[in-house]
């Protein structure tokens, strides 16, 4: 069972001005897909040919650093698409109340993973996190991934350039800033913290 490319939630357009069709059509079309098609070529004719991506990415890590970046980045990329809105939304009242917990505030958290991803050196990611109950941000450099730890991610914004730098060129806070003002999915992070399970790849 080959892994598929999995279509974006939305259409190309939709979530401009803050990342445009162009963007999403090399980030998702090209490089979502070549990891796509690296996991699948690594793990073709392998036990792990039939196993979902959540079981690939566990069993690379640590042991094979090539099929783990690839398909961790599928899957991260899976994720990102999802944590993406045209229509701004608001989080669920199980989800407020634990951002008040732990941050003060909705803006206050925004502020947080503001920081955050600007601070972050290089690539890699800054997620909302469930860590035992409490809600947390969390960075992940490269290609890493919280798919198979034990942590339930909510959100996650992509910090590799090739995320933004049609749209923003090297203003990496310009990009965060127009994804935290308008086009987080708040929704996914609830439906996310209601399962109490991380999201998997669709098959």
């Amino acid at each position: 069972m080959a892994f598929q490319l999995i279509s974006l939630p939305y259409d190309s357009e939709a979530l401009a001005p803050a990342i445009s069709a162009e963007t999403l059509s090399f980030h998702h079309g090209k490089h979502h897909k070549a990891y796509i098609d690296k996991t699948n070529a690594a793990v073709e004719g392998t036990d792990l040919a039939t196993a979902d991506l959540e079981t690939v990415i566990a069993s690379a890590r640590g042991s094979n650093q090539g099929l783990f970046n690839n398909s961790a980045q599928s899957w991260n990329h899976g994720f990102y698409w999802h944590s993406l809105t045209p229509q701004r939304n608001a989080p669920s009242s199980d989800l407020a109340a634990k951002i008040d917990a732990a941050f003060g505030s909705l803006d206050a958290l925004t502020q947080q993973l503001a920081e955050r991803g600007v601070g972050h050196f290089s690539n890699g990611w800054v997620w909302l996190a469930d860590k035992g109950g409490t809600l947390s941000i969390e960075e992940t450099h490269d290609g890493d991934t919280l798919a198979d730890l034990d942590v339930l991610p909510l959100l996650t914004i992509d910090l590799w350039e090739h995320a933004y730098y049609l749209d923003y060129q090297n203003r990496r806070p310009d990009y965060l800033k127009a994804v935290l003002d308008e086009r987080l999915n708040w929704e996914f992070a609830s439906e996310n913290l209601a399962r109490g399970t991380t999201w998997k790849y669709p098959a």
